[in-house]
Protein backbone atom coordinates (compact mmCIF):
# COMPACT_ATOMS: atom_id res chain seq x y z
CA UNK A 1 0.00 0.00 0.00
CA UNK A 2 1.24 3.50 -0.81
CA UNK A 3 0.91 5.28 2.52
CA UNK A 4 1.95 8.56 0.96
CA UNK A 5 -1.26 8.69 -1.05
CA UNK A 6 -3.72 7.84 1.71
CA UNK A 7 -4.68 11.47 2.09
CA UNK A 8 -5.45 12.13 -1.56
CA UNK A 9 -8.89 13.69 -2.00
CA UNK A 10 -11.53 11.23 -3.08
CA UNK A 11 -15.30 11.06 -2.79
CA UNK A 12 -16.34 8.36 -0.34
CA UNK A 13 -19.55 6.99 1.11
CA UNK A 14 -19.78 7.30 4.88
CA UNK A 15 -22.59 7.10 7.37
CA UNK A 16 -22.85 10.57 8.80
CA UNK A 17 -25.07 11.67 11.66
CA UNK A 18 -27.48 14.56 11.24
CA UNK A 19 -27.14 16.70 14.36
CA UNK A 20 -30.07 18.84 15.46
CA UNK A 21 -29.27 19.35 19.16
CA UNK A 22 -26.55 18.76 21.72
CA UNK A 23 -28.12 15.99 23.78
CA UNK A 24 -26.25 12.71 23.76
CA UNK A 25 -28.27 10.21 21.82
CA UNK A 26 -28.60 6.52 22.53
CA UNK A 27 -27.81 3.52 20.37
CA UNK A 28 -30.94 4.23 18.33
CA UNK A 29 -29.24 7.21 16.68
CA UNK A 30 -30.14 7.26 12.99
CA UNK A 31 -27.38 7.65 10.43
CA UNK A 32 -27.83 8.73 6.85
CA UNK A 33 -25.54 8.08 3.92
CA UNK A 34 -24.01 11.19 2.47
CA UNK A 35 -21.31 11.60 -0.14
CA UNK A 36 -18.56 14.12 0.49
CA UNK A 37 -14.93 14.71 -0.29
CA UNK A 38 -12.74 14.20 2.76
CA UNK A 39 -10.16 16.80 1.91
CA UNK A 40 -11.02 20.43 2.47
CA UNK A 41 -9.00 23.35 3.85
CA UNK A 42 -6.07 22.93 6.27
CA UNK A 43 -4.79 25.78 8.39
CA UNK A 44 -1.27 25.49 9.80
CA UNK A 45 -0.62 27.87 12.67
CA UNK A 46 3.06 28.73 12.76
CA UNK A 47 5.63 31.37 13.62
CA UNK A 48 9.38 31.27 14.08
CA UNK A 49 8.62 32.80 17.49
CA UNK A 50 7.81 29.25 18.60
CA UNK A 51 11.59 28.90 18.97
CA UNK A 52 11.33 30.97 22.15
CA UNK A 53 9.91 27.98 24.06
CA UNK A 54 13.44 26.87 24.84
CA UNK A 55 14.70 25.13 27.97
CA UNK A 56 18.32 25.38 26.88
CA UNK A 57 20.86 23.53 24.74
CA UNK A 58 21.11 20.43 26.95
CA UNK A 59 17.38 19.89 27.35
CA UNK A 60 15.83 17.08 25.26
CA UNK A 61 12.89 19.21 24.04
CA UNK A 62 14.47 21.05 21.13
CA UNK A 63 12.54 23.96 19.58
CA UNK A 64 14.55 23.36 16.41
CA UNK A 65 12.19 20.46 15.66
CA UNK A 66 9.39 22.95 14.97
CA UNK A 67 11.43 24.96 12.50
CA UNK A 68 12.62 21.77 10.81
CA UNK A 69 9.04 20.56 10.48
CA UNK A 70 7.82 23.79 8.94
CA UNK A 71 10.78 23.93 6.56
CA UNK A 72 10.14 20.34 5.48
CA UNK A 73 6.49 21.14 4.82
CA UNK A 74 7.66 24.03 2.67
CA UNK A 75 10.36 22.00 0.90
CA UNK A 76 7.91 19.27 -0.08
CA UNK A 77 5.54 21.82 -1.63
CA UNK A 78 2.77 21.23 0.90
CA UNK A 79 2.51 24.89 1.87
CA UNK A 80 1.91 25.85 -1.77
CA UNK A 81 -1.12 23.59 -2.06
CA UNK A 82 -4.23 25.69 -2.82
CA UNK A 83 -6.17 24.33 0.16
CA UNK A 84 -3.39 24.94 2.70
CA UNK A 85 -2.93 28.25 4.47
CA UNK A 86 -0.33 29.32 7.02
CA UNK A 87 -1.72 31.48 9.82
CA UNK A 88 0.12 33.52 12.43
CA UNK A 89 -0.49 32.54 16.06
CA UNK A 90 -1.53 34.82 18.87
CA UNK A 91 -0.82 34.82 22.58
CA UNK A 92 -3.45 33.42 24.89
CA UNK A 93 -4.75 36.05 27.26
CA UNK A 94 -4.40 35.70 31.01
CA UNK A 95 -8.16 35.11 31.23
CA UNK A 96 -7.94 32.33 28.64
CA UNK A 97 -5.11 30.64 30.53
CA UNK A 98 -7.29 30.78 33.65
CA UNK A 99 -9.84 28.57 31.91
CA UNK A 100 -7.66 25.68 33.09
CA UNK A 101 -4.83 27.02 35.24
CA UNK A 102 -4.96 28.47 38.75
CA UNK A 103 -4.25 32.16 39.24
CA UNK A 104 -1.46 31.50 41.75
CA UNK A 105 0.30 29.24 39.29
CA UNK A 106 0.05 31.78 36.47
CA UNK A 107 1.59 34.41 38.73
CA UNK A 108 4.36 31.97 39.67
CA UNK A 109 5.21 31.41 35.99
CA UNK A 110 5.19 35.16 35.35
CA UNK A 111 7.59 35.76 38.23
CA UNK A 112 9.81 32.80 37.32
CA UNK A 113 10.01 34.02 33.73
CA UNK A 114 11.60 37.24 34.85
CA UNK A 115 14.40 35.48 36.73
CA UNK A 116 14.68 32.27 34.71
CA UNK A 117 16.60 30.49 37.43
CA UNK A 118 14.14 28.08 39.06
CA UNK A 119 12.38 24.84 38.21
CA UNK A 120 8.62 24.83 37.70
CA UNK A 121 8.37 21.16 38.70
CA UNK A 122 10.67 18.59 40.30
CA UNK A 123 13.42 19.04 37.72
CA UNK A 124 12.23 18.42 34.15
CA UNK A 125 10.75 21.85 33.44
CA UNK A 126 13.08 24.75 34.21
CA UNK A 127 11.88 28.30 34.00
CA UNK A 128 13.58 30.47 31.40
CA UNK A 129 13.42 34.19 30.70
CA UNK A 130 10.17 34.90 28.89
CA UNK A 131 8.69 31.47 29.66
CA UNK A 132 5.28 32.95 30.45
CA UNK A 133 5.04 34.69 27.09
CA UNK A 134 6.47 31.75 25.13
CA UNK A 135 4.04 29.36 26.80
CA UNK A 136 1.12 31.73 26.25
CA UNK A 137 2.04 31.83 22.55
CA UNK A 138 1.91 28.03 22.27
CA UNK A 139 -1.47 28.01 24.02
CA UNK A 140 -2.74 30.90 21.92
CA UNK A 141 -1.67 29.09 18.75
CA UNK A 142 -3.94 26.21 19.72
CA UNK A 143 -6.81 28.61 20.42
CA UNK A 144 -6.18 30.20 17.03
CA UNK A 145 -6.43 26.74 15.44
CA UNK A 146 -9.71 26.15 17.28
CA UNK A 147 -11.13 29.49 16.13
CA UNK A 148 -10.11 28.84 12.53
CA UNK A 149 -12.07 25.60 12.51
CA UNK A 150 -15.08 26.82 14.48
CA UNK A 151 -15.43 29.92 12.29
CA UNK A 152 -15.44 27.77 9.16
CA UNK A 153 -12.37 29.53 7.79
CA UNK A 154 -10.70 26.11 7.54
CA UNK A 155 -11.95 22.55 7.99
CA UNK A 156 -8.90 21.27 9.87
CA UNK A 157 -6.11 23.09 11.71
CA UNK A 158 -2.74 22.11 13.12
CA UNK A 159 -0.50 23.65 15.78
CA UNK A 160 2.80 21.81 15.95
CA UNK A 161 3.94 23.88 18.96
CA UNK A 162 1.05 22.56 21.06
CA UNK A 163 0.15 19.26 22.64
CA UNK A 164 1.74 20.17 26.00
CA UNK A 165 -0.48 17.69 27.81
CA UNK A 166 1.31 17.15 31.13
CA UNK A 167 0.76 20.54 32.79
CA UNK A 168 -1.79 20.54 35.62
CA UNK A 169 -3.94 23.44 36.81
CA UNK A 170 -1.48 24.29 39.58
CA UNK A 171 1.89 23.11 38.26
CA UNK A 172 4.14 22.41 35.33
CA UNK A 173 5.15 18.87 34.48
CA UNK A 174 7.10 16.95 31.87
CA UNK A 175 8.37 19.94 29.81
CA UNK A 176 4.84 21.43 29.76
CA UNK A 177 4.18 24.83 31.35
CA UNK A 178 0.64 25.57 30.09
CA UNK A 179 -1.64 22.76 28.97
CA UNK A 180 -2.89 24.01 25.60
CA UNK A 181 -5.12 20.98 24.81
CA UNK A 182 -6.91 21.37 28.17
CA UNK A 183 -7.23 25.12 27.67
CA UNK A 184 -8.64 24.46 24.19
CA UNK A 185 -11.23 22.04 25.59
CA UNK A 186 -12.37 24.56 28.20
CA UNK A 187 -12.38 27.31 25.56
CA UNK A 188 -14.56 25.26 23.20
CA UNK A 189 -17.01 24.63 26.01
CA UNK A 190 -17.18 28.25 27.13
CA UNK A 191 -16.98 30.21 23.88
CA UNK A 192 -18.78 27.84 21.54
CA UNK A 193 -20.95 25.88 23.93
CA UNK A 194 -19.84 22.47 22.68
CA UNK A 195 -21.14 19.58 24.78
CA UNK A 196 -19.23 16.58 23.39
CA UNK A 197 -15.54 16.68 22.55
CA UNK A 198 -13.11 13.94 21.62
CA UNK A 199 -9.55 14.25 22.90
CA UNK A 200 -7.37 11.52 21.36
CA UNK A 201 -3.75 11.31 22.49
CA UNK A 202 -1.14 9.11 20.77
CA UNK A 203 1.96 10.50 22.50
CA UNK A 204 4.16 7.80 24.05
CA UNK A 205 3.63 9.49 27.42
CA UNK A 206 0.20 9.43 29.03
CA UNK A 207 -1.64 12.76 28.77
CA UNK A 208 -2.22 12.98 32.51
CA UNK A 209 -2.88 16.72 32.71
CA UNK A 210 -5.77 16.53 30.26
CA UNK A 211 -7.27 13.30 31.58
CA UNK A 212 -7.28 14.27 35.25
CA UNK A 213 -8.35 17.80 34.38
CA UNK A 214 -11.62 16.45 32.96
CA UNK A 215 -11.79 13.15 34.86
CA UNK A 216 -15.38 13.70 36.03
CA UNK A 217 -16.58 15.36 32.82
CA UNK A 218 -18.67 13.20 30.51
CA UNK A 219 -18.49 15.95 27.91
CA UNK A 220 -14.89 14.99 27.14
CA UNK A 221 -14.22 11.56 25.68
CA UNK A 222 -10.51 11.03 26.34
CA UNK A 223 -8.82 8.12 24.51
CA UNK A 224 -5.13 7.77 25.25
CA UNK A 225 -2.68 5.28 23.66
CA UNK A 226 0.70 5.34 25.41
CA UNK A 227 3.57 3.30 26.73
CA UNK A 228 2.71 1.51 29.96
CA UNK A 229 3.19 3.79 32.95
CA UNK A 230 5.14 1.08 34.76
CA UNK A 231 7.97 1.84 32.33
CA UNK A 232 7.61 5.51 31.43
CA UNK A 233 6.76 8.95 32.82
CA UNK A 234 4.30 10.01 34.17
CA UNK A 235 3.48 6.56 35.53
CA UNK A 236 -0.27 6.90 35.00
CA UNK A 237 -2.91 5.96 32.45
CA UNK A 238 -3.86 2.42 33.41
CA UNK A 239 -6.88 0.59 32.03
CA UNK A 240 -8.76 0.85 35.33
CA UNK A 241 -8.67 4.67 35.16
CA UNK A 242 -12.01 5.21 33.42
CA UNK A 243 -13.19 8.49 34.91
CA UNK A 244 -15.54 9.19 37.80
CA UNK A 245 -19.01 10.60 38.32
CA UNK A 246 -20.56 11.67 35.04
CA UNK A 247 -17.16 11.11 33.41
CA UNK A 248 -17.10 7.41 34.25
CA UNK A 249 -16.62 5.33 31.13
CA UNK A 250 -15.44 8.29 29.06
CA UNK A 251 -11.72 7.99 29.87
CA UNK A 252 -10.15 5.14 27.94
CA UNK A 253 -6.50 4.36 28.58
CA UNK A 254 -4.58 1.88 26.46
CA UNK A 255 -1.17 1.25 28.09
CA UNK A 256 1.13 -0.63 25.73
CA UNK A 257 4.22 -2.73 26.47
CA UNK A 258 7.60 -1.24 25.57
CA UNK A 259 8.67 -2.01 21.98
CA UNK A 260 5.09 -2.43 20.70
CA UNK A 261 5.21 -1.92 16.93
CA UNK A 262 2.75 -1.03 14.16
CA UNK A 263 0.70 -4.21 13.89
CA UNK A 264 -0.62 -4.66 17.47
CA UNK A 265 -0.89 -0.90 17.93
CA UNK A 266 -3.04 -0.41 14.84
CA UNK A 267 -5.12 -3.48 15.63
CA UNK A 268 -6.04 -2.00 19.03
CA UNK A 269 -6.58 1.45 17.53
CA UNK A 270 -8.93 0.14 14.84
CA UNK A 271 -10.96 -1.81 17.40
CA UNK A 272 -11.40 1.01 19.86
CA UNK A 273 -11.41 4.39 18.16
CA UNK A 274 -13.94 4.17 15.28
CA UNK A 275 -16.46 2.21 17.36
CA UNK A 276 -16.33 4.49 20.39
CA UNK A 277 -16.21 7.76 18.44
CA UNK A 278 -19.24 6.84 16.35
CA UNK A 279 -21.24 6.00 19.47
CA UNK A 280 -20.18 9.14 21.31
CA UNK A 281 -20.63 11.42 18.26
CA UNK A 282 -18.37 14.32 19.32
CA UNK A 283 -18.99 17.77 17.91
CA UNK A 284 -15.25 18.31 17.41
CA UNK A 285 -12.16 16.10 17.38
CA UNK A 286 -8.83 17.04 18.98
CA UNK A 287 -5.77 14.90 18.23
CA UNK A 288 -2.54 15.15 20.21
CA UNK A 289 0.03 13.70 17.81
CA UNK A 290 3.24 13.25 19.77
CA UNK A 291 5.96 11.50 17.78
CA UNK A 292 7.84 9.96 20.69
CA UNK A 293 5.97 6.69 20.06
CA UNK A 294 8.02 6.39 16.87
CA UNK A 295 10.89 3.91 16.75
CA UNK A 296 14.28 5.26 17.81
CA UNK A 297 12.93 8.07 19.97
CA UNK A 298 15.41 9.20 22.61
CA UNK A 299 13.07 9.06 25.62
CA UNK A 300 10.50 6.34 24.93
CA UNK A 301 10.48 2.74 23.75
CA UNK A 302 7.55 2.10 21.39
CA UNK A 303 8.42 1.04 17.85
CA UNK A 304 5.87 2.74 15.61
CA UNK A 305 6.76 3.96 12.13
CA UNK A 306 5.15 6.43 9.75
CA UNK A 307 2.75 3.62 8.79
CA UNK A 308 0.94 3.96 12.13
CA UNK A 309 0.81 7.74 12.11
CA UNK A 310 -0.58 7.94 8.58
CA UNK A 311 -3.18 5.28 9.38
CA UNK A 312 -4.13 7.07 12.61
CA UNK A 313 -4.71 10.35 10.84
CA UNK A 314 -6.60 8.63 8.01
CA UNK A 315 -9.03 7.09 10.50
CA UNK A 316 -9.40 10.28 12.54
CA UNK A 317 -9.83 12.36 9.38
CA UNK A 318 -12.65 10.13 8.16
CA UNK A 319 -14.32 10.15 11.58
CA UNK A 320 -14.15 13.95 11.76
CA UNK A 321 -16.08 14.21 8.51
CA UNK A 322 -18.44 11.44 9.51
CA UNK A 323 -19.53 12.75 12.92
CA UNK A 324 -18.38 16.39 13.23
CA UNK A 325 -18.66 18.03 9.81
CA UNK A 326 -14.90 17.71 9.45
CA UNK A 327 -14.00 19.73 12.54
CA UNK A 328 -10.54 18.55 13.59
CA UNK A 329 -7.62 20.23 15.36
CA UNK A 330 -4.23 18.49 15.55
CA UNK A 331 -1.68 19.42 18.20
CA UNK A 332 2.00 18.52 18.24
CA UNK A 333 3.40 16.89 21.37
CA UNK A 334 6.48 14.92 22.32
CA UNK A 335 9.18 13.72 19.98
CA UNK A 336 12.91 13.79 20.67
CA UNK A 337 14.32 12.39 17.44
CA UNK A 338 14.19 15.51 15.29
CA UNK A 339 14.15 13.72 11.96
CA UNK A 340 11.17 11.62 13.02
CA UNK A 341 9.23 14.65 14.25
CA UNK A 342 9.65 16.65 11.05
CA UNK A 343 8.76 13.74 8.79
CA UNK A 344 5.74 12.50 10.73
CA UNK A 345 4.13 15.91 11.18
CA UNK A 346 4.70 16.66 7.50
CA UNK A 347 2.99 13.38 6.60
CA UNK A 348 0.12 14.10 8.99
CA UNK A 349 -0.47 17.55 7.50
CA UNK A 350 -0.14 16.13 3.98
CA UNK A 351 -2.78 13.50 4.70
CA UNK A 352 -5.19 16.11 6.04
CA UNK A 353 -4.64 18.30 2.97
CA UNK A 354 -4.82 15.48 0.45
CA UNK A 355 -1.29 16.30 -0.64
CA UNK A 356 1.00 13.55 -1.93
CA UNK A 357 4.38 14.11 -0.34
CA UNK A 358 7.47 13.09 -2.30
CA UNK A 359 9.07 9.80 -1.38
CA UNK A 360 12.48 11.28 -0.69
CA UNK A 361 13.44 14.19 1.54
CA UNK A 362 14.42 17.25 -0.56
CA UNK A 363 18.18 17.80 -0.59
CA UNK A 364 17.92 21.42 0.52
CA UNK A 365 16.14 20.29 3.68
CA UNK A 366 18.71 17.55 4.27
CA UNK A 367 21.43 20.22 4.25
CA UNK A 368 19.43 22.41 6.65
CA UNK A 369 18.93 19.46 9.00
CA UNK A 370 22.62 18.59 9.01
CA UNK A 371 23.52 22.23 9.65
CA UNK A 372 21.10 22.68 12.55
CA UNK A 373 21.35 19.22 14.11
CA UNK A 374 24.88 18.13 13.24
CA UNK A 375 23.73 14.63 12.29
CA UNK A 376 23.03 12.88 8.98
CA UNK A 377 19.57 13.72 7.69
CA UNK A 378 16.94 11.09 6.92
CA UNK A 379 16.64 10.39 3.21
CA UNK A 380 13.11 9.00 3.04
CA UNK A 381 9.90 10.73 4.11
CA UNK A 382 8.35 7.46 5.23
CA UNK A 383 9.94 5.30 7.91
CA UNK A 384 8.22 1.94 7.58
CA UNK A 385 11.52 0.05 7.51
CA UNK A 386 13.00 1.81 10.54
CA UNK A 387 11.34 -0.15 13.35
CA UNK A 388 13.69 -2.41 15.27
CA UNK A 389 12.30 -5.91 14.86
CA UNK A 390 14.90 -7.33 17.20
CA UNK A 391 13.07 -5.40 19.95
CA UNK A 392 9.43 -5.67 18.90
CA UNK A 393 9.68 -9.40 18.21
CA UNK A 394 10.05 -10.04 21.94
CA UNK A 395 6.85 -8.20 22.94
CA UNK A 396 4.20 -10.41 24.51
CA UNK A 397 1.22 -9.43 22.37
CA UNK A 398 -1.04 -11.19 24.82
CA UNK A 399 -0.50 -8.21 27.12
CA UNK A 400 -2.23 -5.93 24.59
CA UNK A 401 -5.15 -8.36 24.32
CA UNK A 402 -5.38 -8.52 28.11
CA UNK A 403 -5.71 -4.73 28.20
CA UNK A 404 -8.39 -4.79 25.52
CA UNK A 405 -10.31 -7.46 27.43
CA UNK A 406 -10.22 -5.34 30.57
CA UNK A 407 -11.46 -2.31 28.65
CA UNK A 408 -14.27 -4.30 27.05
CA UNK A 409 -15.49 -5.12 30.55
CA UNK A 410 -15.12 -1.61 31.95
CA UNK A 411 -16.16 0.68 29.05
CA UNK A 412 -19.79 0.47 27.95
CA UNK A 413 -19.02 2.37 24.73
CA UNK A 414 -16.99 -0.65 23.63
CA UNK A 415 -19.99 -2.96 24.00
Amino acid sequence: MDYLSLGEPKPAQFKTRTQTHNKREGPETIYQKETFSLTQTLGIVYSDEFQQYDFGPTHPLKPTRLKLTFELMEATGLLKAPNVKVVEPRQASHEELRLFHDEDYLELVKHAGKAGTVFLDTGDTPAFRGCYEASALAAGASLKAVDLVMSGEVTHAMNISGGLHHAHPDRASGFCIFNDPAISIAYLKKKYGLKRLLYLDVDAHHGDGVMYGFYSDGGVLDIDFHEDGHHLFPGTGFANEIGEGTGSGYKINIPLPPFTDDEPYLSAFREIVPNVVRKYAPEMLLLQCGVDAHANDLLAHLQLTSKSYVEIVRIVHELAHEVANGRLVVFGGGGYNLGNVARVWTLVASALAGFKAPGTVPQAWQKLFETLVGEPAPKSIVSETEGRKELSSHVDRGLVEDTLNELRQRISLLG
